[in-house]
């Protein structure tokens, strides 16, 4: 199991996000847990970005709802998830 961190960027981001959907809420949080437990399972779709955000990965969490983030290592040398953005595929793409 890795452990999540979150971004300043990634807070306002989902802030924003479940203002406008209030709905996805849950969804967004099930994706979070899932992700901690296998950030490669096939329902959420991995894969790794290129262009402007080579480096990053990212991963569905609903139709139109993206999880942008990166795998790091942490002081002690564990793999941990960094949440980098969450929104439409427009609005992290």
């Amino acid at each position: 199991m890795r452990a999540i961190v979150e971004t300043p960027q990634f807070r306002r981001a989902f802030r924003r996000f479940v203002r406008r959907n209030p709905a996805l809420r849950q969804r967004v949080e099930l994706v979070l847990q899932r992700m901690s437990e296998d950030v490669f399972a096939p329902t959420l779709g991995a894969h790794k970005l290129s262009g402007a955000l080579f480096g990053l990965m990212a991963c569905s969490c609903g139709y139109d709802c993206r999880i942008v983030f990166s795998l790091q290592l942490d002081a002690e040398g564990r793999e941990v998830i960094v949440l980098h953005n969450l929104g439409t595929h427009d609005e992290v793409y």
